[in-house]
């Protein structure tokens, strides 16, 4: 109890109001006060001799753990006596000539956790002969420690005790020019609020420090990606997961024999509109029906098939099919094994364009690649902008992430309108009824046809098997008009396997962007076959 009353006898008569002047020239006594909001009031009494002046600068900025500052605040500067003292963002400046003086300030940012921390003496440019400090606070410390010497130094100041008062005491003697003497004080736990302020340092480490509009910075980031993908996934379920449906008319048979694919689709188009791209069956399913339509002829030797050219394209052609057409039989015949030396490649560009005339697939969303590619830009500018600047680069590297998440989503997004998916549910219900077809229900004169105009579509949606077993199993099985020779369904069908087969075997079967480009197409609401040539 008496030393409770002492402490609160020691607080009222204030130690930081007046403190003892010095005795010895070219010392210093310090009174230091924690105040219950956690500021730290400071008395400086400092002894020049005569033809001396003391000039001393207090950094305002001290290294701090993991890529950190500290920053304290000085205010309330108030100077007795001869001199100057001032205060800018990096420094608390003072300027004494001879005699005594008195330096009254408050520290913000002097409270860590329970520790108040504070450097007595430093940034002095000469010799402290003797330094005696007191600290006062609302309640007793709990411990008490004293470094003084070179600021790299770990050795012990001359004293550091708690008095009988529940006073603070330090001292320190022979403090050379430049050494400094940091004192901290452990108070119970709650005794007054910590105000510590951290900063990332000014490196380029401590620009990429976590800080808090950083973190808000990545929680926006992960809401928008996880946004983003959703809505990609929404989407892609939504385009490239549909039902298959069982609806009449799928596709029909003209009472001339003539095989009519739903809203003229062709083969070519499978990939596109069922899995978002083409692949090496819609390139080999194109080049059967080139030859379905008597645009090619096929033929068995003894070094395998063989196609040649057997009608020059027409405006029945879409622009993607012609190329298909130069591309794989640009002159002479060709075997199957030369197509697969030649790594023959067909353009997409076309194929989609062809999609987005008919209303199938919307226009690819460029601009949004476009838009996140530009950001992706803008975010290193700023990331390397910020790292050399005023610190904050994860924010840089928050926006590079952005873009990148935004060129991903316009590459993700599925671009096929309604009426495109309308016509994928009914080309997966031509997949069922290739599947399911009962060859001996059509009338003789229709077997040859529907069966040849039937193929690529089989071919492309992956029903070439079941399509060629009921035709081969019927008592006379149709004749293949685009094939030289008695071909039956069975060679026709391992015909189409072996086509499949050279475009995948090449890894060629992605359909690449380097053929020629032609500008004109048509392609008739009724994809049609006409009657072989007699």
């Amino acid at each position: 109890m008496l030393a409770g009353a002492l402490l609160a006898l020691a607080l009222t008569a204030g130690p930081a109001d007046q403190p003892p002047l010095p005795t010895v020239p070219q010392s210093a006594e310090i009174q230091l006060k924690v105040q219950r909001d956690g500021s730290l009031s400071v008395v400086e009494a400092i002894s020049v001799p005569g033809g001396v002046t003391m000039d001393r600068r207090i950094a305002l900025r001290a290294a701090a753990p993991h890529h950190r500052d500290r920053v304290y605040g000085i205010r309330d500067v108030v100077l007795e006596g001869r001199g100057t003292a001032s205060v800018d963002e990096d420094a608390f400046t003072v300027h004494l000539p001879s005699g005594t003086s008195i330096v009254r300030y408050t520290v913000d940012g002097a409270v860590a956790g329970d520790r108040v921390t504070w450097e007595l003496a430093g940034g002095w440019n000469t010799e402290l002969k003797f330094l005696r400090a007191s600290f006062a606070a609302p309640e007793i410390p709990t411990a008490v420690d004293c470094l003084a010497g070179p600021p790299d130094s770990d050795f012990r100041c001359g004293a550091a005790q708690i008095d009988h008062a529940g006073l603070t005491r330090f001292s320190q003697q022979n403090l050379a020019a430049g050494d400094r003497m940091t004192a901290t004080v452990e108070l119970p736990a709650g005794t007054v609020p910590a105000n510590e302020v951290l900063v990332p340092s000014k490196t380029i480490a401590g620009a990429f420090v976590l800080t808090a509009p950083v973190g808000w910075a990545w929680a926006a980031l992960a809401a928008l990606l996880l946004t983003l993908t959703a809505l990609v996934l929404l989407a892609r379920r939504r385009h490239f997961h549909v039902k298959v449906p069982r609806p009449g008319g799928s596709f029909h048979v003209k009472a001339t024999g003539e095989f009519a694919s739903p809203e003229g689709v062709l083969p070519g188009h499978t990939g596109v509109l069922l899995h978002g791209r083409p692949g090496a069956a819609d390139l080999a399913a194109t080049v059967l029906d080139l030859a379905v339509r008597n645009y090619l002829w096929v033929s068995a030797e003894d070094g395998g098939w063989r196609l040649a050219r057997r009608n020059p394209p027409d405006e029945h052609l879409t622009v993607f099919e012609r190329a298909v057409y130069a591309a794989v039989v640009p002159d002479e015949p060709v075997t199957l094994a030369e197509l697969r030396e030649r790594h023959v490649t067909v353009g997409p560009a076309e194929l989609y364009a062809d999609a987005v005339r008919r209303g199938w697939l919307a226009p690819r969303p460029r601009r949004l690649g476009r838009a996140g590619v530009r950001i992706v830009c803008y975010g290193v500018f700023l990331t390397v902008l910020l790292a050399l600047t005023v610190g904050y680069a994860q924010l840089g590297v928050v926006v590079v992430l952005a873009g990148a998440a935004t060129v991903a989503t316009s590459a993700a997004l599925p671009a096929r309108r309604r009426a495109g998916a309308d016509v994928a549910r009914r080309l997966r219900g031509v997949g069922e009824m290739l599947a399911s077809v009962k060859a001996k229900d059509l009338d003789k004169p229709q077997r040859e046809q529907v069966f040849s105009r039937g193929l690529p579509y089989a071919l492309a949606l992956g029903e070439l098997a079941p399509w060629v077993a009921a035709f081969d199993g019927l008592e006379h099985p149709p004749p293949i008009y685009w094939h030289a020779g008695d071909g039956t369904p069975d060679q026709a069908g391992a015909f189409a396997t072996a086509l499949a087969g050279t475009f995948a075997a090449t890894r060629r079967g992605r359909l690449l962007d380097d053929v020629g480009r032609d500008t004109r197409s048509h392609q008739p609401a009724e994809t049609q076959t006409t009657a072989p040539p007699s």
